[in-house]
Parts: C-alpha cells; structure tokens; sequence
C-alpha cells in the first residue's frame, strides 16, 4: 500500500507512541508553524514530506523543542506586554489601540502576543520586535477587532505621514509592517489617533456570544466528535460556545498560569474536567460559576473521555 508522505508526516507529529507532544486524535501544526517562526521552516516541510519513518520521528523531535522554545519566548513577552499595561486598580483607561515593542522580543512571536493581547484588552493591538538583532528596522504584526479594519489604519496613518511606515499589507482583521526605529513613537501617537477618530466606543466593549446550554446528556463524545469533524473553525467559521451553570467539585493550577477544575453539571450528574488556559487569576474559583466553553475530547493516555475548555466564567 502507497501511503502519502505528508500522512506518514502527521502520523508521526500526531499518533505514534502517544508521544507528549501532541495529544492523539488532535492533530496540531503549531510544531511545523514553529519552526517557521523561530527557525527555519525547512524543518517543518522536510517532516511533512520525508518517506523515512525515522527522519520523520527525528524531525517531529525537533520541532517539538523548537515549539517549547516558540511557547517560553510567547509566554515570556506576553508577561512583558501585559506589564505595560495601566494598573487597573489606578483606573487609568487603556488606549484605543496598543502598540508595544521591546528590544528582546522575537520578531516571528509578535503575530501570537498581538493576537492573545487584542483578545485580551479587546483593542487592535500592533506588536513589533527588532527585525535583526542590532537592526534599525522593526518589523511589526497588527491583530485587530471586528468594526476596525487595521489595513485600512495602516494606510490612513501612511497618506498622512508618507515616509513613516516603510511597508505594510494585511486584511481587516491582520497585517504586517515594516518601521523605521526611529519613527516608533510617532507612529505609535498616528495609530492611536487615527482609532480614537475611526472607533466606534461601543466596539471596545467585548460581547461573548454562546449557541446556549448544553444538557447534562448532550456533553458526551459523540458530540464532541461531530463538533471536532466538522472543522476546521476560524474567522467568519467560529467554533461553538456554550454556557451552562455548573458547580466547582475541585480545582487545581497547573504551570503557574492555568486553572484546572473538576465540575458538576447544575442537572447533577458526574464530575466533568474543565480547564481554563490562562485562566489562574491567583485567587479561588466560586463555588458556584456560569462559564462558557467549548466542548472537546480529552483522549490523554488513552482516557477517551471529553472536557470542557473554558473562555469565560463568572460567579453564578
């Protein structure tokens, strides 16, 4: 039997040996994009393509440490980036837009701080890095919010400083730059600016949307399999969120950052395992909370169970 190459690829990034870098029966390409990102891609597409059942083991190997690299970097700047911030207990308001920069962040991470820091403050946020080490360029990532489109802004903001942006292209939602070092701060003011003029005020406010409960009996694997088969999920496409009242059984933090809980469905019911990616706030959960979720398989060491993978919560 012929098998394609790019299959025996995924077969090794995703199922064999229920190795730790990939979770089986939930093939990711976060391990390929990484080396993209911090080193050099050929990396990845060698894996994709190699017929060798042992190059391709080799390159999946190292692709997993260089996305452990990618992830120590992300978390590393998203502690920079979130520390810029103002101090919410000062009350001091967050700009209409954020533009962030710090001499030792990676260039190929920017895309992924602006994107987890538009999410959280709900903002366009443009993060930049140094596009070589001792450059006098910058190359930046914009991620934006719906209503404000951030190619447009970029090209607003370059009419009327001609010569500040060196480059710059994207779409509404996403875009790429390249500025000059010395051009940062005013540009930082032209892109704020130009928000402040174009943003509605009511589009900084996030709204959470939700397809509704789910009943005790529906959060099962047969759902989670059709929600998971009828991917993949992405802008314009998004993936379903539900909300449900459930009770706090358990918690416990796992890495520092994430919050991992054991709750009760409000119709009684087993235990079901949620976890909250970044969602350890330093203090305890509620005993009771209202959260919103996505439904997903937990197959970890053959467990074939589901979770939940929590967005939201609020005390209920």
């Amino acid at each position: 039997m012929n098998i394609s190459p790019f299959l025996i690829a995924i077969k090794y990034l995703s199922h064999i040996g229920n190795w730790l870098f990939f979770c089986p029966g939930q093939p990711h390409m976060s391990r390929v994009n990484a080396a993209g990102r911090l080193e050099d891609m050929a990396v990845g597409i060698e894996c994709l393509l190699t017929d060798d059942d042992t190059r391709a083991r080799e390159l999946a190997l190292v692709l997993d440490r260089i996305n452990g690299e990618r992830r120590g970097r992300q978390q590393s700047m998203l502690e920079d980036a979130e520390a810029s911030l103002p101090p919410l207990a000062e009350g001091e308001p967050i700009p209409a837009a954020l533009v962030l920069f710090d001499e030792g962040w990676h260039p190929g991470v920017v895309g992924l701080v602006a994107s987890k820091m538009k999410d959280r403050v709900h903002r366009p946020v443009l993060a930049f890095a140094l596009a070589d080490q001792g450059s006098e360029l910058l190359r930046g990532s914009a991620r934006s919010i719906p209503g404000f489109h951030v190619r447009d802004a970029l090209a607003a903001v370059d009419a009327a400083h001609p010569g500040m942006i060196e480059r710059f292209g994207g779409h509404a939602m996403a875009a790429g730059l390249s500025l000059p070092r010395d051009q940062l701060v005013a540009f930082r003011q032209a892109f704020i600016d130009h928000a402040l003029r174009s943003l509605d005020p009511g589009l900084l406010s996030a709204e959470l949307a939700s397809d509704g409960p789910l009943a005790l009996a529906e959060i099962d694997r047969t759902l989670a399999e059709a929600l998971r088969d009828a991917g993949p999920w992405g802008q314009g496409f998004p993936q379903p969120v539900f909300d449900n009242q459930f009770v706090v059984r358990d918690y416990r933090v796992l890495g520092e950052r994430h919050l991992k809980l054991s709750l009760q469905h409000e119709d009684g019911g087993p235990p079901i395992s949620a976890i909250h990616f970044g969602g350890w706030t330093g203090e305890a959960p509620p005993g009771r909370m209202r959260a919103a979720y996505h439904l997903a398989l937990d197959d970890y060491r053959g467990r074939e169970g589901v979770q939940l993978l929590l967005v939201h919560w609020q005390p209920a």
